[in-house]
């Protein structure tokens, strides 16, 4: 009985210290990463605003367990991906997994002037709840997203600079 009574002492004392530093620990967790491509802003946006041409540059979209329903809309195994908006600076998507979780996630083109490279900022944001587990788990984000990121990156930046698509600007 002694032994029960200090077991059950035990794991509320650690699932009150874990509920205190996950209070301390912020709710949103944003990953992010960056590359400089030598192309025309016009010839990433159009690798990127459609959910087509993912399968030339994101690892994994050839797989079977991706289904690709429209230009802004793709089953990626357990996951739902959407184009929510398409701007001249940014393309942002939403990412919706079968438990319901959601991380919004960001390109962002950002160009200077009278310069031919172009930066592409590629974040996902995560909010999280309260969960002391879930806070704890959301430190292994950046290790699992930033690797898949940059190769990610990567790709989209040799398909941009060996195979350029030439769009007419209005």
């Amino acid at each position: 009985m002694r032994f029960l009574k200090l077991g059950l002492i035990s794991i509320v004392a650690i699932f009150c210290v874990m509920l205190f530093f996950s209070i301390l620990m912020p709710s949103m967790v944003l990953v992010s990463r960056a590359v400089d491509i030598s192309a025309h802003v016009d010839s990433i946006k159009y690798r990127v605003s459609d959910l087509n041409q993912w399968t030339n540059w994101i690892n994994g979209m050839q797989s079977k367990t991706v289904s690709i329903k429209s230009a802004k809309e793709a089953q990626l195994g357990s996951s739902t991906v959407t184009i929510n908006a398409i701007t001249d600076t940014t393309v942002v998507t939403g990412w919706t997994s079968s438990t319901k979780s959601f991380q919004l996630s960001t390109i962002r083109f950002i160009t200077r002037p009278n310069s031919t490279i172009t930066t592409v900022q590629w974040q996902f944001e995560q909010h999280l709840n309260w969960y002391p587990w879930e806070k704890l788990g959301s430190f292994m984000n950046d290790k699992i997203l930033g690797p898949m990121m940059e190769q990610n990156l990567l790709n989209l930046k040799h398909l941009a600079e060996n195979q350029p698509v030439f769009t007419t600007i209005p």
